[in-house]
């Protein structure tokens, strides 16, 4: 237990707020400071305060009304690498159909609390998800998740089963268990590890995994949050939190529970993505195998009851942003029928 307190106590000093003078400092052109304060969504941004895991936080979300409703209500989970603000094209159509819709920051990432000592789970976030819900007297959502977030909406679903009338996962993280064939790396490698981002190589990540290794200048605002970090004095907190749930990713898959889903379920996979934590220090040859989503997509409709299957042949990580109207056409489909 003792270590426990030490290594905490040594987390919040290492990621503590750089010092006065250091705020001082002109800050280069780009740079967003832990929640982003200086960097605006296309919505306003509204605010949850709540105590979690003994510590007061709070959760950024974006509440879009319709302007003719329809009494429903959807919840979009952000991946990790995203924010309540990459729904933007998404929130409009749905709410342009009479949906409500909630995008939440979760806790760690976006605008909301970057905390020095959390224990990340799916659990918790789904936890703080419902409990912001919950504030708004919103009984019962449809679920959409991206990346990570599609984790998430699975734990959440699990988790709370009776709130939730429908499930839909787009290039969802968790189709593998990558514990059982990449070697484990500890907190303080993958910290050290996320300090050395750089803008450029934030955008080879991407163009890389996300998009089968080509590149559009479109593609360029994916990066520009995640960018404007690591200019920023504040960054190591941002790192900090990005090992933390990297962590959480990689110990915490979610594919041997598909078969406890219980509601309608749509798997929209772009072929091309190659995504996978840990496959930049995995084994020679292990790597190459990765993050096959055509295989993972096939594999995880199989295991989930009556789940329904699109294929994007043209799209990476992001059918919503390189095949936008047939992603939509079926999203909005599957939440009506």
């Amino acid at each position: 237990m003792r270590w426990m307190i030490a290594l905490i106590f040594l987390s919040a000093c290492a990621h503590e707020a750089p010092r006065p003078e250091l705020r001082q400092q002109p800050l280069p052109p780009g740079a967003f400071d832990a929640e982003l304060s200086n960097y605006n969504y296309p919505r306003e941004v509204k605010f949850y305060d709540f105590r979690s895991q003994g510590q007061v936080l709070r959760m950024a979300y974006v509440l879009a009304e319709a302007p003719v409703p329809n009494g429903q209500t959807v919840v979009l989970f952000h991946g990790k690498n995203f924010s309540a603000a990459f729904w933007e094209p998404t929130i409009k159509e749905l709410t342009r159909r009479g949906y409500r819709v909630v995008a939440p920051d979760q806790i760690g990432f976006g605008k909301s609390s970057k905390p020095a000592a959390y224990q990340f789970s799916f659990q918790a976030l789904a936890e703080n998800t419902k409990a912001l819900l919950d504030s708004l007297a919103i009984p019962k959502v449809s679920v959409v998740g991206h990346s990570m977030g599609g984790m998430l909406a699975v734990r959440y679903c699990l988790q709370y089963p009776r709130d939730v009338t429908k499930l839909a996962l787009v290039n969802p993280l968790g189709l593998e268990d990558w514990k059982l064939s990449v070697p484990y790396r500890g907190l303080e490698e993958s910290y050290r590890s996320e300090l050395k981002a750089t803008p450029e190589a934030l955008r080879e990540y991407q163009r890389l995994n996300y998009f089968g290794g080509t590149w559009s200048e479109s593609y360029a605002p994916l990066v520009e949050m995640l960018a404007g970090w690591t200019r920023h004095p504040d960054y190591p907190k941002v790192a900090w939190n990005n090992a933390l749930t990297a962590d959480m990713i990689f110990t915490q898959p979610v594919l041997y529970e598909f078969g406890a889903l219980k509601l309608p379920t749509l798997l929209l996979i772009g072929q091309r993505d190659r995504t996978a934590i840990g496959k930049g220090w995995a084994p020679k040859g292990v790597a190459e195998a990765l993050g096959d989503y055509p295989r993972l997509g096939r594999e995880a409709a199989k295991k989930i009851p009556g789940a329904k299957l699109v294929e994007f042949k043209n799209s990476g990580h992001l059918p919503q942003v390189e095949e936008f109207s047939r992603y939509l056409a079926e999203l909005a489909t599957f939440l009506k029928e």
